[in-house]
């Protein structure tokens, strides 16, 4: 939950209401027996910030997080029941950001240790998409053990990729909390959203640049990006074409589609083009200050644990979203962009295994 929390905060920082936001999480932490400061999950071994607050939208928590439902929000399949406010509502002019996360494995992730979803499943739900006219471009990320996997059967047009680990590959956690047992973060999802610290609503960073910052070193996995199902080139400029000499990039498999990057033309895709920009809705904040809000989540194996050959419990991050109290025209900002975050910490009582 806290890899998808971080996400939520940072969209919703960079002007994306929870109108456009669908949030599916655990959402099992703040309260469990084992967290010694109830109500409450912490940013970082510190916890100089308590992030699980009031003002945080969940669209789908706990059992309601099932394979099903989650395929069914992207298709658009849902009951009648079902309120406007927990339904994608896309269409073909709609930049869509899918985030994933959890405890996965070669074209797999877990949901509430249960049931799985494959990368079948999702290539397949976007295919649907895209013949319904469901969305413009998609970018897709995910972090979990072997999560490149996951993008690897994609086959319709318009969608950017990108993952923390390769086949064959765990990802690992940031740092660990001893006091409650868990680490506070995964790595790749750390330095994912360290970066986009410096990404504001008018930034013209573009998606080259945040792929430029994955450190291989830093991340202890090896990033990678699918680019070939993608139209528009990434940005970045030369330097993306000759990065990764000495700090990544060392697996064929880790940039699919980089042989094609520089025969691309046209604008080049923003990372606001995703994580920002909703045309048409007012983003305002409550008496001139940010809510802070945090979440605590799942199980898996820190870097630390791991090199020791013990098994260990992951949890938690950071995250101070903006209170949008207002927007005008909903049907237009959904028209032009509608973004979907789905968080899924889908572990209970699980570990990573080296």
């Amino acid at each position: 939950m806290a890899n998808a929390l971080g996400m939520y905060r940072t969209v919703k920082r960079l002007g994306i209401p929870d109108s456009n936001i669908i949030l599916m999480l655990a959402d099992d932490a703040a309260c469990n027996s084992r967290n010694k400061f109830p109500a409450s999950v912490y940013a970082n071994a510190g916890r100089n910030l308590d992030l699980y607050g009031s003002n945080i939208e969940v669209d789908y928590r706990g059992y309601e997080v099932t394979v099903e439902n989650f395929l069914r929000v992207l298709t658009g399949r849902l009951p009648e029941s079902v309120p406007r406010s927990k339904r994608l509502l896309s269409d073909s002019n709609s930049n869509i950001f899918v985030y994933m996360t959890g405890h996965g494995g070669n074209e797999f992730l877990k949901f509430q240790d249960n049931e799985e979803v494959s990368a079948h499943d999702i290539a397949d739900a976007f295919e649907q998409m895209w013949q319904g006219g469901r969305y413009n471009e998609i970018f897709f990320m995910i972090d979990t053990c072997q999560a490149n996997t996951m993008y690897s059967k994609f086959y319709s047009p318009n969608i950017l990729a990108t993952g923390s680990s390769l086949e064959g590959e765990n990802s690992y956690s940031y740092e660990n909390d001893h006091d409650i047992g868990v680490s506070v973060i995964d790595s790749y999802t750390h330095h994912v959203l360290e970066y986009m610290e410096g990404v504001n609503k008018t930034s013209r960073l573009t998606m080259g640049d945040l792929f430029m910052s994955y450190n291989v070193p830093k991340i202890a996995s090896h990033p990678g990006i699918r680019s070939d199902l993608f139209s528009r080139p990434l940005g970045g400029g030369e330097n993306l074409h000759t990065y990764g000499r000495g700090n990544g990039w060392r697996h064929p498999g880790e940039w699919v589609g980089r042989e094609q990057e520089r025969g691309k033309t046209g604008t080049e895709v923003l990372i606001t083009d995703f994580f920002g920009g909703v045309v048409g809705v007012d983003v305002e904040e409550e008496n001139g200050k940010d809510a802070t809000i945090v979440e605590d989540s799942p199980h898996s194996i820190s870097r630390e644990q791991n090199e020791t050959g013990k098994k260990g419990v992951k949890a938690a991050t950071y995250i101070v979203k903006d209170k949008t109290t207002s927007w005008v025209d909903m049907k237009e900002a959904r028209a032009w962009a509608s973004f979907l975050i789905v968080g899924l910490l889908l572990g209970l009582v699980w570990t990573r295994r080296s």
